[in-house]
Formats: C-alpha cells, structure tokens, sequence
C-alpha cells in the first residue's frame, strides 16, 4: 500500500509571533517552523498502517517555500517516513489551501497511491478546507474528523470511526481515499537521535514552482489574500481570591463579575 501524508509547517508553538510591517500577514523572520498539530497525527497514523500492513510505504508530502517545508519533511523522514517530496513555491507567493491543494493533486496525478492522510485542519490557519479540496481534485471519497484508522487488505477496505456532533460513527470506505485525521491510534511518536541524523543525510525529492505552476496554469495564483493580521490583545494578569468556603468563593467570584467584569448584569 502507498501511503501519501500531507504535511505544513506552522509556527512553533514557543515561537514569537509578530505581523509584517505592512500587517496584513505573519512576518516569517525569526520565526520556528515545525510538523505539529493535526499532520502529525497523520504522520502516526501513516506510520501504524506502514507497520500493520508489510510492504507499505509512506511518502510525505509538503507544499510551501524553502527552508521551513524542506525542515518538517525531514521530521517525518525522522519519525519513519520512507520519503518526501517538497513541492516548491516562492517565498513572494502567499498560498491558500485551495492552491496548496491543486499543487498537491496535480503531483498525485503523476504519483502511484492508495490513501492520502492529512491533519483536519493546520495549526496556523485553522481552516481545514484541504483534505476535501484535494479530494475533489482527485476524485476520491473523502471524510474528515478520522479517528482509528484500520485497512482490511483481504477486502482491500479502511475502516475507522469519525467524530460527530454529540458522538461518534463508524464508516469504512473500499479502494482509494483522501482523510483527514483527528487523531491516531495512539500520541505521535518522537523521533530517536539517529533517526534523526540519518533524516538530515536523507535525499528530498524536489518539484520546481515552474513545474507546478506551468502544470496548473491560470489556477496556479492563490484565489484568497490576507488583508490583515494582528495578535491578540496582551492578556491582563489573574485576581486571586481569597476564601475559606467554597460558598464564599462563589460569592466573590459572582460580585467581581458583576461590578468589575460586567459578565453579569
């Protein structure tokens, strides 16, 4: 089985997050980029269906500028991945999921695969608008929320589970797929040193932005542009309170939501 995962680089959850001078986009200077959130996820669960079926490969996938796309790459080189793609773009061109969409299927076109994992949405934009666009794309069923992806190979059928409101079903779905994962079997592994050494020796298989966009044509310019960007408003620090009950407790808590909060009216 030839398992593609899709993967983004977003800002390292510790890094320090600031707009460009112009405000309408994240300034990358400075910035740590790394695999997190729900693609790393995808990379589990990619792995755990490599180790449960034999002969299965895992190739990852990423759409964006160097050096950050080459980095996360290298991370599921590092956790197990057995290659990776880099599929360039210029730095000047800010894509949207439905470009890094049509970039990623028309190298699927070219490629030989049996099931796309991606995390249900990226831990920057929050969208989770690619796992159906790029279904869509390359008309397969696709199905987000995925959980406890399973593959019977005698029926040649995955089954899993996906949340919905107030629970969760089960589904099962025969042949090729685009999901999107929630969550794996288990916590994403973490990488061993010499995993990680051996990554850094590793050889990515590059695609130029030429041979992309010369591929995509009028569809290869982003069809969003961001107009603004700016953080959160600092936060203010926590009032403590002082209490010998728990009724008492709720007494103050209540009055400082009323007169100083205004919560409550």
């Amino acid at each position: 089985m030839e398992i593609v995962v899709c993967i983004k680089p977003v800002p390292d959850a510790e890094t320090r997050l600031r707009a460009n001078p112009a405000g309408t986009a994240l300034d990358g200077e400075g910035v740590k980029w790394a695999l997190a959130g729900y693609d790393e996820s995808a990379v589990e669960q990619a792995l755990l269906l490599k180790e449960a079926n034999p002969g299965s490969r895992v190739r990852a996938v990423s759409f964006g500028p160097a050096p950050r796309t080459e980095e996360v790459l290298r991370a599921a080189l590092a956790l197990g991945a057995d290659g990776a793609t880099f599929l360039e773009h210029p730095a000047e061109v800010v894509p949207d999921p439905l470009l890094a969409a049509r970039a990623v299927a028309a190298h699927l076109g070219r490629a030989t695969w049996d099931l796309v994992l991606v995390g249900k949405q990226a831990g920057d934009d929050e969208a989770g608008l690619f796992g159906g666009a790029l279904a869509e794309l390359v008309d397969a069923p696709s199905f987000g929320g995925v959980m406890a992806l399973t593959y019977d190979a005698s029926a040649r059928r995955f089954t899993f589970r996906r949340s919905v409101e107030g629970g969760a079903e089960a589904a099962e779905v025969p042949g090729r797929a685009v999901l999107a994962l929630q969550q794996a079997w288990n916590d994403p592994r973490t990488a061993k040193l010499p995993n990680i050494l051996k990554s850094r020796r590793a050889t990515i298989d590059k695609v130029a932005w030429a041979t992309t966009a010369g591929a995509l044509g009028p569809l290869g310019t982003p069809t969003t542009q961001s107009v603004g960007f700016r953080l959160p408003a600092p936060r203010s620090g926590a009032k403590m309170i002082d209490y010998r009950t728990p009724e008492e407790a709720a007494e103050k808590l209540v009055r400082l939501l009323q007169e100083e909060a205004k919560v409550f009216p």
